[in-house]
């Protein structure tokens, strides 16, 4: 065993009184706050209100949880419907367990929903929000610290991460140091957000581009962190590669086509980031209030613009 190591959390729910706060959960609210938060200021810089981001928000956030709970019940389904398993636990999300794909998925489900109800054009607003994920998905890996789970192969690197025994996959308990995946894949994510905005500035992209580099960004990152992992059962593999490197390598060459496409076909950005419907009702809107107020005369045969004058 190496003598340098990073060590694990002694323990990853804290009580104040009966009320549990667990490490992985903080890491996921951690993490879609900063999103939020980055999405707002990018949503007011293309010319969109402040405030928007939060409000889709309240559509994105549920339906990418459970999204993101379905992915990983599909995909990991012997977790819960194997032998001496227990069904119930696949609603017990605190306990960890979110597909990212599924909850990009689902989340863009509830994105979208919000938008046509606030007459929001969905490419700018997805291009406004894309970069923000990165650093939510950062920042929630270490809530894979915090439960000692989805660590790669043994090493004694003196970077690798101590695992406790209980938490060692079925042979590798004689191994106490793993791959830190978790944190190899947050520092990429950081990388990446860096390299999307760098892009996104130096190009000026827009028409869902944003989103499309960001999911090639991801998925080269992603597709050789999880050849590291050694969580998955062989049920998970398909022609000698995990699902998760297909499905990596699958979406990073059809967001490179459409990357390619859409700038082909729109290679400038876009300036109006609301729908027709919605500029209409704005623009009837300040009509109605720019409208003079009619106010009675005072010998109350006529009316008159704006205020009477009540004299000297």
């Amino acid at each position: 065993m190496t003598t340098l190591f990073i060590p694990s959390p002694s323990q990853g729910v804290w009580y104040l009184g009966p009320l549990p706060l667990r490490g992985y959960a903080l890491c996921i609210i951690a993490g879609i706050v900063a999103a939020i938060w980055i999405g707002e200021r990018r949503w007011v810089l293309r010319g969109g209100l402040k405030g928007e981001v939060s409000d889709l928000a309240l559509w994105a956030v549920p339906f990418g949880v459970v999204g993101g709970r379905i992915y990983h019940v599909i995909t990991d389904h012997d977790l819960y419907f194997g032998a001496g398993r227990q069904p119930i636990d696949a609603l017990y999300i605190w306990r960890g367990g979110l597909g990212i794909w599924g909850a990009i998925a689902l989340g863009g489900v509830g994105v979208w929903i919000g938008a046509r109800r606030k007459g929001i054009r969905v490419p700018p607003v997805i291009d406004a929000m894309a970069p923000g994920l990165l650093v939510a998905q950062a920042m929630g890996r270490w809530g894979n610290w915090f439960n000692q789970e989805l660590f790669g192969k043994p090493s004694t690197e003196p970077w690798a991460l101590k695992i406790d025994v209980a938490n060692r996959p079925p042979g590798y308990e004689q191994y106490a140091t793993f791959q830190p995946t978790f944190l190899y894949e947050s520092i990429w994510d950081l990388g990446a957000f860096g390299f999307v905005l760098w892009a996104d500035r130096r190009w000026k992209l827009g028409h869902g581009r944003v989103m499309a580099l960001y999911v090639m960004a991801y998925t080269a990152g992603r597709g050789w962190i999880e050849t590291l992992r050694i969580d998955n059962v062989e049920y998970q593999h398909v022609l000698g590669l995990r699902l998760n490197v297909w499905t990596s390598i699958v979406l990073f060459v059809l967001a490179a086509v459409y990357f390619v496409v859409a700038g082909r076909r729109h290679p400038d950005r876009e300036t109006v980031v609301y729908t027709e419907r919605r500029l209409a009702a704005d623009r009837a809107a300040a009509a109605d209030v720019s409208e003079p107020i009619l106010t009675p005369d005072p010998d109350g045969e006529e009316m008159r613009d704006g205020p009477t004058d009540p004299g000297p």
